[in-house]
């Protein structure tokens, strides 16, 4: 992506963080009203936003609403696939992306990252603005940073290894970024508990479009009563997007919390149900 791409995209997303949070006020806005808000002609503002998600404002702010949300909890959740499953491949997010992972041993989990580099870059997607993190064996971190800004983002994953060695190598995450923007093979070298890892798993298991609840996972992974650290261990999650926590919502078909802010967790949601007609 060249660099006139990225701030277009950037822009671009910008433009429609603005316009989510306005349509997820819980009034139903006209096409002139937001378009207003955004200083853009109605036509314009159309055909940006249904460029963008695939779908118009209009139809796009029902999928922003709580009653779709607890619809699609209803009638199109995913019951966990626990036969073993460990990745998922098939049309996700913009592209098809394959994914395969291992997790880290537990001697380095240990040691907090000690011994390990990690390289480290910044880009844009079509959600803001994003941190990706990777070792040799794969990509180990991936923060959305529009809501917290990039340092502490960079802080936060930084804080789960502080015994590990962090260089800024642009060169090292292009081939990720390549990977999730255009498509491709995507490693993951996952950072967690034994605990975690299985939630983790059971999250790559939710097809795109559907969501699941804290308390289905935490059946799924054998842990029946174990909801309130399902739901810890999914907020801890270091890969956002292709691991996709954002597809976990609350029993009452409420969204929660997302550890990148809600207001790109909304998008998520709405993109992803936009393009599966779910």
């Amino acid at each position: 992506m060249t660099q006139m791409q990225n701030i277009e995209t950037h822009y671009h997303w910008q433009l429609m963080r603005r316009a989510i949070e306005r349509l997820d006020t819980g009034r139903e806005m006209t096409l002139e009203e937001i378009a207003a808000e955004m200083t853009l002609s109605p036509a314009h503002f159309q055909r940006l936003f249904s460029r963008w998600a695939g779908i118009s404002p209009k139809r796009f702010q029902q999928f922003l609403t709580l009653g779709h949300a607890k619809r699609l909890l209803a009638e199109r959740h995913t019951l966990i696939d626990t036969s073993g499953e460990l990745g998922l491949s098939g049309t996700s997010r913009l592209h098809d992306l394959f994914l395969r992972w291992e997790a880290m041993s537990p001697g380095t989990y240990a040691r907090k990252g000690e011994g390990l580099t990690i390289a480290y870059a910044s880009a844009n997607c079509p959600f803001g603005r994003m941190l990706a993190m990777a070792t040799p064996q794969g990509l180990a971190g991936l923060a959305f940073t529009e809501e917290s800004g990039d340092e502490a983002a960079f802080a936060d994953l930084c804080g789960r290894w502080p015994a590990a060695t962090y260089v800024e190598d642009d060169a090292a995450l292009a081939p990720h970024f390549t990977a999730i923007s255009q498509g491709g093979e995507s490693r993951l070298h996952l950072m967690g508990g034994p605990f975690q890892i299985k939630v983790w798993e059971a999250l790559l298991a939710i097809p795109e479009g559907r969501v699941t609840t804290y308390s289905e996972i935490a059946r799924a992974i054998g842990h029946p009563k174990a909801h309130r650290a399902v739901g810890t261990a999914v907020g801890r999650n270091p890969i956002s997007w292709l691991i996709p926590c954002h597809r976990a919502l609350r029993q009452s078909g409420e969204l929660g919390g997302y550890h990148w802010g809600l207001p790109v967790k909304r998008a998520l949601l709405a993109d992803e149900a936009a393009r599966t007609g779910f």
